[in-house]
């Protein structure tokens, strides 16, 4: 009696042939471009950027022609007149508003209603020709006190002639100086570093505006009743 012996079939653990190079060592195959594709890519690229180029270049000599602005360049717009009428009415004296040279440039206007030191001032800042500052403050007002805080106690070192009258000169010798004019009723003060010949300019055109205004005359106190 002969034995009939199976024949095993394909062990399951034999890779096809189809699986051959995924079992293959050294990992996943890397794709390789071809060369018409890595030339159209390369193309592209270099299109971009001289696209990019062309742009830069149109667009460079306008931002060059519109530089941005400065803010250490801003000039407000402030007008002095205007400022000064609204304050009449409640100075008790015509604000001066000294005319000069267009390089005298105005950064402020304002009144003061003395709310702190119970001096009301009229105050007008100048950025002068040398970039430098003087600033202006006109009071009916005035107490040694309050003119001593104005110049900041600097002494007495003589007096200056601007605009036909003589202007007392307060200077430490460094830092701000000041220029003081009692006159038409009003007291003056250009406190400021300027240079001197600077001061001179605005007090001379002071003058001449305290001279077109009404003087202020302070009425005499009455007497008391007997």
């Amino acid at each position: 009696m002969s034995e009939t012996q199976d024949n095993p079939g394909p062990s399951s653990d034999t890779p096809s042939p189809g699986n051959a190079t995924s079992g293959a060592v050294g990992g996943p195959v890397r794709p390789v471009l071809a060369a018409g594709a890595a030339k159209r890519a390369n193309a592209s690229v270099i299109g971009m950027l001289i696209a990019l180029g062309i742009s830069i270049a149109a667009f460079l000599p306008v931002v060059l022609m519109n530089p941005a602005p400065s803010t250490d360049g801003f000039q407000p717009n402030i007008n002095v007149t205007e400022v000064a009428s609204n304050a009449a009415d409640v100075a008790g004296f015509t604000p001066v508003t000294p005319v000069v040279d267009r390089s005298f440039r105005n950064n402020y206007a304002r009144w003061e209603s003395g709310t702190s030191d119970g001096v009301p001032t009229w105050e007008v800042g100048f950025i002068t020709p040398a970039e430098s500052f003087i600033g202006l403050v006109q009071t009916k007002n005035s107490n040694p006190t309050w003119l001593a805080q104005v110049t900041q106690n600097a002494p007495v070192t003589g007096t200056r002639e601007a605009g036909g009258q003589e202007w007392e000169l307060r200077d430490r010798g460094k830092g701000d100086k000041s220029m003081i004019l009692n006159y038409r009723g009003t007291t003056v003060v250009l406190t400021g570093p300027a240079a001197l010949d600077e001061f001179t300019i605005l007090a001379a055109a002071v003058v001449r505006s305290l001279d077109a205004a009404p003087a202020v005359t302070v009425s005499p106190t009455a007497a008391p009743a007997p």
